[in-house]
């Protein structure tokens, strides 16, 4: 029961969440994703295996989703001067502005329809078990080094309800 509660309502507060930051400022999530990673950078720039693996993507979504970002002129694409194969993705000036416009609204909708939502005790009793669960997966045999996951479950992992 816990495991369907979990998935259904995370799925839940997340559509409500990014319709919300689409609606007030025209970004998707995958959008914020990307301009939340470059704009922690003190560079503001990241190669684009370390921006996948940080945003939880493979590279060929990622590739084609910032073709759309560089059309819009949020990112650039700048050749790296150490590998002629690769390439930095950098924050533009336009993009750290649509970043800080759609920032406002997308921390008012998740202080609305999460946290508002919870006591301080639930708050914590939900991070206790969010860290205790990420603490589980970062031990499991099925996740790689590179991030990338191979589930195999035998029958003693089947999961329940």
């Amino acid at each position: 029961m816990a495991w369907r509660t979990f998935t259904e309502t995370t799925d839940l507060v997340k559509r409500h969440i990014e319709a919300e930051l689409q609606q007030a400022s025209g970004v998707s999530s995958g959008d914020y994703a990307v301009l939340l990673a470059l704009s922690e950078q003190p560079d503001h720039r990241l190669r684009s295996s370390p921006l996948a693996e940080q945003i939880g993507w493979e590279r060929s979504r990622l590739s084609h989703h910032l073709g759309r970002m560089e059309r819009r002129a949020l990112i650039a694409r700048e050749r790296a001067s150490d590998d002629s194969r690769g390439a930095w993705v950098v924050l533009t000036d336009e993009g750290a502005r649509t970043f800080r416009r759609a920032s406002s609204p997308h921390l008012h909708s998740v202080q609305r329809l999460f946290v508002s939502a919870l006591t301080s005790e639930q708050l914590a009793a939900l991070d206790d078990a969010m860290r205790a669960l990420a603490a589980h997966l970062e031990e499991s045999p099925t996740v790689r080094q590179d991030g990338s996951t191979t589930l195999r479950l035998s029958t003693d992992d089947t999961p329940t309800d």
